[in-house]
């Protein structure tokens, strides 16, 4: 069992820039799989960032642009967002997850895939 943390919600305004961190509990485990989402109460879940570990990502339209993903660390497990040019509508929850056996080609479609492991997600606000 892997246990992930994210780390680096925080109230921006509108134009800024926040970088999101997920950090496992092990980093012996390999995690081929990793993915941002994002949810707001009473809304779906939705898919805003994943990358493989052989390479390889993929971004929700909304996001496209403006958010990088990225992986770094033993076994490239550690995983970021950077969040530019920040818009109010991207206020939510935003949660990372992983799955340790995911191909390549399923990890671009994270919208179809259920993902074993999850953190308890960090806030962000963006205030107009």
């Amino acid at each position: 069992q892997v246990q992930l943390v994210e780390s680096g919600g925080a109230s921006v305004q509108a134009g800024g820039s926040l970088r999101l961190s997920c950090a496992p509990s092990k980093y012996d485990y390999r995690l081929a799989c990793m993915a941002w989402f994002r949810q707001v109460p009473g809304k779906g879940r939705e898919g805003v960032a994943s990358m493989h570990v052989d390479g390889g990502t993929s971004y929700g339209d909304s996001v496209k642009g403006r958010f990088t993903i990225s992986r770094d660390g033993v076994n490239k497990t550690t995983l970021y967002l950077q969040m530019n040019n920040l818009k109010p509508e991207d206020s939510d929850m935003y949660y990372c997850a992983a799955d340790p056996t995911l191909a390549k080609p399923y990890c671009s479609e994270i919208s179809k895939s259920n993902f074993p492991y999850w953190g308890h997600g960090t806030q962000v606000t963006v205030s107009s």
